[in-house]
């Protein structure tokens, strides 16, 4: 199993933070490695995404677990587990207005040694993508 993760404090509700999480076609207003999302966050819903990493490419996955406030996951992939993502986002309230951002993908399957290889570093993107969600959930534009 491989992995990407990143984490941050907010200084915001958990609330807030899930508004603006929760709200997938407003990502590209505020990550600047969204190109754009086309779905809803909605349990079993399907969702696609395109990053600055790959424009050309949309990402399908599917949204398998949804509690507002606190976690969503998504599950990505190929066809029979030959390789599988899932990235989850957890909310977890640190005191009065304050929210610990989590974010982590796990990649696994029997393709998943072939297909690390040719993909792209996304520390970066993770990285982004909780500056952005901090940003926008403190009020900066």
């Amino acid at each position: 199993m491989r992995h990407y993760e990143t984490s941050t404090t907010i200084d915001a509700p958990a609330e807030r933070v899930w508004e603006i999480l929760s709200d997938t076609g407003s990502w590209a207003d505020w990550d600047s490695g969204v190109v754009e999302v086309e779905g809803e966050a909605a349990l079993g819903a399907r969702i696609k995404i395109r990053s600055e990493l790959n424009p050309k490419r949309a990402y399908p996955v599917k949204v398998t677990e949804l509690e507002p406030n606190r976690r969503m996951a998504w599950l990505g992939g190929a066809p029979l587990g030959l390789f599988k993502g899932v990235r989850t986002y957890t909310l977890t309230p640190e005191g009065e207005g304050r929210t610990e951002f989590h974010m982590r993908e796990e990649f696994s399957g029997p393709l998943l040694p072939l297909i690390w290889r040719t993909m792209p570093d996304m520390n970066d993107s993770f990285t982004q993508f909780a500056s952005g969600l901090k940003a926008r959930a403190e009020g900066a534009s």
